[in-house]
């Protein structure tokens, strides 16, 4: 059976990175989240693929438009893919939401995946949401190759749930910085990761997730 490969990316740099973006957030990039974007594009109009496919909000569509067009595709919106709905910690500053953040983690790690904050959504319901659609576009991409670009959180959910070396537990041993790239490939029967957050053009921010 020929190989299925994903190349699960992280949207380009917020306009405002500073402050926790999530559903809440209908957040657009910035300049450089633009060079961003671009960089992806050339990057990934090598590879090809034969589907882009992104989370509804502004700043998804934004990185999955010119990677598309680079690829001579029109991105394809799944709404389920949006960030994870963080609450009362929508807009806060990194500085004074990472306690309540770093607290969301740590239960995740210790394998409280139902908790989270006020508002918030958990690892958890991320996973039920996000990966019956992963699951989806891979059985419509039978040895295929396509890009799916969503959110930071997402991502790693995804990654933990999907390849089999890695646990809950693992959740701050993967790095997902703003336009990265997770080379993934399905063989069948299992995913594995052929390589993980590989950014083109590297952010002067660091991410909030």
């Amino acid at each position: 059976m020929q190989e299925t490969h994903l190349a699960l990316i992280r949207h380009a740099e917020t306009a405002t990175p500073d402050v926790f973006h999530g559903a809440e957030s209908d957040v657009l990039l910035s300049a450089w989240g633009e060079h961003q974007a671009r960089a992806l594009a050339d990057r990934l109009a090598v590879a090809g693929a034969e589907a882009v496919y992104c989370s509804g909000m502004r700043r998804a569509v934004a990185t999955a438009t010119p990677v598309a067009a680079a690829l001579g595709l029109e991105p394809v919106v799944v709404p389920e893919l949006h960030e994870r709905k963080i609450g009362t910690l929508s807009g806060v500053s990194r500085q004074d939401g990472w306690a309540v953040y770093e607290e969301s983690k740590r239960r995740w790690m210790a394998g409280d995946l139902e908790f989270s904050h006020p508002g918030g959504e958990s690892f958890a319901a991320i996973g039920r949401r996000v990966l019956p659609v992963l699951d989806d576009l891979r059985r419509r991409h039978p040895g295929g190759r396509l890009v799916v670009i969503a959110h930071g959180i997402v991502i790693r959910v995804a990654l933990l749930n999907l390849l089999a070396d890695r646990t809950p537990a693992d959740f701050d041993r993967i790095a997902i910085d703003f336009a990265s790239i997770n080379d993934l490939a399905y063989d069948g029967t299992a995913w594995r990761a052929d390589a993980l957050n590989v950014v083109v053009a590297p952010s002067p921010a660091r991410p909030v997730a």
